[in-house]
């Protein structure tokens, strides 16, 4: 497919005229055309196309309908039949009333083009600029950030299952492309074995059978292996994807081969990670994960948003990653893609998964932010018994590098070390005669030689000292108040767009569809905002309603 940019063409008159009369006060459609033109600019996408070939659709045109799709949750079928028969949509897209459309397979096609060309930030991006442009993105001093779990396109499948699907995948794609090899080396009891889908309901039900049966699954793998990776089978085998995924599942799954042919399956203390378990040969990025009462396999989508009050809340940044990647991690480049765009905020509001003395600190040298979130308590049994004697309460001289216990006792050794996080670290020890004469020991170490502390380096130690102060004042409790409301925006996604359901397998694929549902939620705020609709307050049960007319 080719592609030659070409001005956006004008509204066709009847198809105006039409639209006025169906939307005489206009929607959603219609007010962002009005108000923010085409979006894109075929300009935009012309690095993705050939020069040469047969003319492709006007890649505006299909960005914005990739958009406008999630903003009502379509299928690509769903969202080329809307463009055939929708005034509201031939009116956004400058298309008269006969256009008959487009195949919906053009719009797969294009997202596999932004994907392959790295060009899918810039449907948020165009349309950021936009808004910018227009005075509606503006003093975006505070903003927020949260995350929620993303389901993965797959048949979540248990151990056995997941054995007889990787297998039958690897047959399919050996079928496909070496038809005439794989008929030298198959067994004809794979076909009653693999010819359909694993499923669990047709599997044997006794423990002893189902192990046999995953003997039986691993030796067919194994020999299936041999032969591709034998020296006269040609090497481009190997490389075919269900091939891999099936060595790497195999190893994951099963001990070496005995020299007698034995397979063994992986007792669970010798089996992965979940950061590198396989789940499904269909999508090896999903991964499962667990987070509070929630467990799945799939990844972890993070959504900022700007949250001053007297504007629109337009979402400014979308981070999709897998789901074994804590929210911590994801501070930095968060941070970066903000910067990017211009858009740091003054004040970053997180919840506690995001917070470290780390990132408090360098998100302040760094980019001039102010992490605003709650770091998790001191964890030392001190703390939770005998808060006069945690960690916080004794006073720290870093320019003499002396410690002073609450009973007034200083330290007597000050040595910076190198701890198994490769972190740097300062350890603390008071002497033994000190505390061996303390009267409140019991209360302060368990230690049989003396009380011994383990200090960040200075500027995250009084960070993270003076958080912890901080967080308890009501000030900073009414402050954080407002981080809540990033809920209500995963909530907005889910509900409108299927934010939790990834449609698509792997992890770039998976990233592209929530930029699109970001873009697309965007558009719908910029709408409520100019239809003056106020943004929905926290809603309460009857009987919570009672509780400020009784008080």
């Amino acid at each position: 497919m080719s592609m030659q940019p070409q001005t956006i063409p004008p509204i066709p008159e009847n198809t105006v005229v039409v639209a006025r009369a169906a939307f005489p006060k206009g929607n959603l459609y219609i007010q962002i055309r009005d108000n923010l033109g085409s979006i894109y600019q075929d300009e935009t996408f012309a690095s993705l196309f050939s020069k040469r070939g047969q003319p492709a659709q006007a890649p505006w045109q299909l960005a914005l309908v990739c958009v406008m799709q999630f903003i009502e949750n379509l299928s690509d079928r769903q969202a080329a039949d809307a463009v055939r028969a929708r005034i509201d949509w031939k009116y956004a897209l400058s298309l008269s009333l006969s256009d008959p459309g487009f195949d919906y397979s053009i719009l797969s096609e294009f997202r596999t083009r932004l994907i392959a060309g790295n060009a899918e930030q810039e449907l948020l991006d165009k349309l950021l600029e936009q808004l910018r442009s227009k005075g509606l993105l503006k003093g975006h001093k505070r903003q927020r950030t949260d995350s929620t779990h993303v389901l993965a396109a797959i048949r979540i499948l248990n151990r056995l299952e997941t054995l007889g699907e990787t297998f039958r995948a690897a047959l399919n794609s050996l079928a496909v492309a070496a038809p005439d090899w794989l008929e030298e080396h198959l067994q004809d009891a794979w076909f009653d074995r693999y010819s359909r889908r694993t499923e669990n309901y047709r599997l044997p039900k006794l423990d002893s059978e189902r192990e046999e049966l995953g003997r039986t699954i691993g030796k067919d793998g194994f020999a299936l292996l041999d032969a591709i990776y034998d020296w006269a089978t040609p090497e481009w085998m190997r490389q075919i994807p269900a091939v891999e995924t099936l060595r790497r599942i195999w190893m994951q799954q099963f001990y070496a081969p005995t020299e007698d042919g034995n397979v063994q399956w992986r007792s669970p203390k010798d089996m992965p990670p979940s950061t590198l378990a396989i789940h499904s040969p269909y999508d090896v990025e999903a991964h499962y994960s667990s987070k509070r009462s929630v467990d799945w396999v799939g990844y972890k989508v993070h959504l900022t948003e700007t949250c001053d009050r007297d504007c629109p809340h337009f979402i400014t940044g979308v981070c999709t990653t897998l789901s074994t990647i804590s929210d911590d991690a994801v501070v930095e480049s968060v941070h970066q893609s903000l910067s990017k765009k211009s858009l740091l905020p003054e004040e970053h509001l997180v919840d506690t998964g995001y917070v470290t003395a780390d990132h408090i600190v360098n998100s302040q040298a760094n980019y001039g932010i102010e992490l605003l979130g709650k770091v998790r308590i001191n964890p030392s049994w001190q703390t939770q018994n005998n808060s006069k004697f945690s960690a916080e309460q004794f006073e720290v001289d870093w320019d003499n590098q002396v410690v002073t216990c609450p009973k007034g006792h200083q330290s007597i050794i000050w040595r910076p070390k190198i701890d198994n996080r490769g972190l740097r670290v300062v350890h603390v020890h008071f002497s033994q005669a000190d505390c061996r004469h303390c009267p409140v020991r019991k209360r302060c170490t368990h230690s049989k030689a003396a009380r011994r502390l383990t200090l960040q380096p200075q500027a995250k130690y009084n960070a993270l000292r003076q958080r912890r102060q901080v967080q308890e004042t009501s000030e900073f409790k009414q402050l954080y108040q407002q981080r809540a409301g990033v809920e209500g925006t995963l909530s907005q996604g889910v509900r409108r767009s299927a934010l939790r359901q990834s449609r698509y397998v792997g992890l770039a694929k998976t990233h592209l569809q929530h930029i699109l549902i970001v873009t697309a939620l965007n558009l719908v705020r910029l709408s409520a905002w100019l239809s003056a609709i106020p943004l929905a307050q926290t809603r309460y049960s009857r009987f919570m309603e009672l509780k400020p007319q009784i008080a």
